[in-house]
């Protein structure tokens, strides 16, 4: 039996170094992931999202970021399988799309 959580891709403001639970910290991987620009990390400059969506039209930005999403989250989290990638929009930040996935734990 296969249970999916969602995932969305806001700045995180605390990230806990110490997760109780895989799950917990297999989640917070992924946050960080989807909040993180690629380059950006020095140690591990692929870490994160290559950003090819900014300043884009939102329907083809959309599309992007469902790919680099699609990409990068098997390549950092092999324990989950993305279902689905949909967007929130930020009312108060017009044009801040907000990616938020649905993964599936993967049973070993």
């Amino acid at each position: 039996m296969c249970v999916s959580f969602v995932v969305k891709g806001n700045v995180i403001s605390k990230i806990n170094l110490s997760p109780e639970t895989e799950i917990e910290e297999i989640l917070q991987n992924i946050a960080v992931l989807l909040s993180t620009p690629k380059g950006s990390v020095p140690l591990d400059r692929d870490l994160g999202l290559p950003m090819a969506f900014l300043d884009k039209p939102a329907p083809v930005a959309e599309a992007i970021l469902v790919a680099e999403v699609n990409e990068v989250i098997p390549m950092y989290e092999p324990r989950v399988t993305v279902v689905n990638t949909t967007f929130e929009f930020d009312s108060n930040n017009p044009g801040r799309m907000i990616p938020v996935v649905e993964v599936e734990i993967n049973n070993e």
